[in-house]
């Protein structure tokens, strides 16, 4: 049986990374795929690691695999530092029997290892792309990064004040415009007056929460939302005298990257707006 192994950070994971596993996979009976992280990483290693599973799943003999990178030594020499790896992928994995990177450091570690290295697109001619050309412009890199990880690059844009300013035209307008998804401000599927209870405040905070969660699942590079439980907060306190603490912990869920006050309406696009 043949073993091969492709390691990374897969940080994040993007189709230069499932095109070399697909290749790997080809010429494998089993392929490990490892992911390694440290408390220094900019995404953590758990999400990544996440990604990385909902992605492999298409292939039924390829295992994905996570371990904390306390082995390496960045301020020793290459050879050093390849035969640090090396001891670590030993008392890791089974036997290796090939290598598979588009690396410079593949055939050296498959050396030490004793394994073949079968190297895949090493000047990224065919998918141009690397984990940190798209960390530094995510939206410049979009079609490159895989799906599982994209939600995590998606901006959330809050619109929030009075009501009846236009703040659900214009996310939906601005959708549109951005071909993305937007959420509007959920209440409205559950109550129609001011005549509303504490349960329901509770039932609407959940649905606003899971419904932005869900959206920026398939929203393209930005999601427009109708309000936020700041302001579902306020008119709680206001109508009620109080607002559940459920609010303000469901509240840390989601974060929104912008928000803009919506006092009066104006006009974009031929429509009226806030």
């Amino acid at each position: 049986m043949k073993r091969g192994l492709v390691i990374g950070k897969f940080m994040p994971l993007h189709r230069g990374h499932l095109a070399l596993i697909e290749f790997a996979a080809g010429q494998c009976d089993e392929l490990i795929v490892s992911l390694s992280w440290t408390t220094a990483d900019p995404i953590p290693g758990a999400l990544r690691f996440d990604w990385l599973r909902s992605e492999l799943a298409k292939w039924p003999k390829v295992a994905a695999e996570i371990s904390i990178d306390d082995f390496d030594n960045e301020e020793l020499p290459w050879g050093e530092r390849i035969k640090l790896w090396s001891a670590f992928l030993r008392g890791r994995f089974p036997a290796i029997d090939v290598i598979f990177s588009s690396e410079d450091y593949g055939p050296k570690l498959a050396d030490e290892l004793g394994a073949t290295h079968v190297a895949f697109d090493p000047t990224r001619t065919r998918i141009p792309v690397s984990g940190t050309l798209i960390r530094k412009k995510p939206f410049h890199y979009w079609d490159f990064i895989a799906l599982s990880a994209r939600p995590y690059f998606v901006r959330r844009i809050c619109f929030y004040g009075p009501e009846s300013t236009g703040k659900s035209t214009m996310a939906k307008r601005l959708a549109e415009i951005f071909k993305t998804e937007f959420v509007p401000e959920v209440a409205r599927e559950f109550i129609s007056s001011n005549d509303f209870t504490v349960q329901d405040i509770i039932a609407i905070a959940h649905a606003q929460t899971a419904r932005i969660v869900e959206m920026t699942k398939t929203a393209s590079k930005i999601l427009f939302c109708d309000t936020d439980l700041i302001t579902t907060a306020i008119y709680s306190h206001h109508y009620l005298g109080k607002a559940p603490d459920v609010l303000y912990e469901l509240e840390k869920e989601v974060k929104f990257d912008r928000y803009f006050f919506v006092r009066h309406r104006c006009s974009l696009g031929g429509r009226r707006f806030a």
